[in-house]
């Protein structure tokens, strides 16, 4: 009886050791205090770049061809005597929804379909998580955009680029050009939202006001719009909380 109930202890004594929660890494780690020089990640030159057969949004002149990495994964083998572990290839990068591209892509090129020239949407080392196309403001003034959230930045200093790190929110036209960043270094894109009767691009996101690496509820929300129709897609900054216009 008494080697039974030292072994239920044991027992619990690992269970409980198993709950508990390891630590969340931190999104961000401040070197020498200083929030002010982000350090982008270098590429992997290991990896092998391939593309995603072209996609053309609804009424838009451009072909869009994502780029990203071979995307290798452990699976069993189905073929021979037994079966072994085996590591398999995906050939897609992307995932296409009518108006939305998503993946983890490494770029996006631009083509028009007049064109055989293809060029990128940029030279920097980035991942592109999505890439939207706001039809509904083409609609009314035609002009013609795309909305990306992207990770632009190894915010953890782990010498790679991935969800782990900041996500920032970016604009730029249909053909690719004027890539310009909306958020702010150092502060994560929470979400956006588009508002067609005022031609409107609101987002939110958070700044981790007490520098601990993390995002939470002792942090600090900024809420931005962007006036579409204006050339230099300036972020005005407005506060709903304490009911300031906007």
């Amino acid at each position: 009886m008494k080697k039974i109930s030292t072994y239920i202890l044991l027992s619990i004594s690992i269970a409980i050791v198993s709950c508990k929660k390891e630590p969340e890494t931190p999104k961000v780690i401040y070197e020498d205090a200083s929030k002010t020089q982000p350090k982008p990640a270098t590429a992997d030159s290991s990896q092998i770049k391939i593309a995603d057969l072209p996609i053309q949004m609804e009424g838009t002149k451009y072909l869009i061809h994502p780029i990203g990495d071979y995307r290798i994964y452990e699976g069993r083998s189905k073929t021979g005597y037994g079966s072994s572990n085996t590591d398999k290839v995906s050939f897609s990068i992307s995932n296409y929804n009518r108006f939305e591209i998503t993946g983890f892509l490494q770029n996006l090129k631009f083509q028009h379909i007049d064109s055989t020239e293809i060029r990128p949407l940029t030279n920097e080392n980035v991942i592109i998580q999505t890439a939207s196309y706001l039809n509904t403001i083409f609609d009314k003034t035609k002009q013609q955009f795309m909305v990306y959230s992207v990770i632009d930045m190894d915010t953890n200093k782990d010498a790679k680029l991935d969800s782990s790190d900041i996500k920032s929110l970016y604009i730029s036209e249909i053909s690719g050009k004027r890539f310009t960043k909306l958020s702010i270094d150092f502060q994560e894109l929470i979400d956006w939202n588009l508002v067609e009767s005022k031609n409107r691009l609101y987002f939110r996101s958070i700044d981790d006001t007490n520098k601990n690496g993390q995002f939470d509820k002792d942090d600090l929300i900024h809420y931005h719009f962007v006036d579409l129709t204006s050339k230099d897609w300036k972020v005005e900054n407005y506060d709903p909380i304490n009911k300031k216009r906007a």
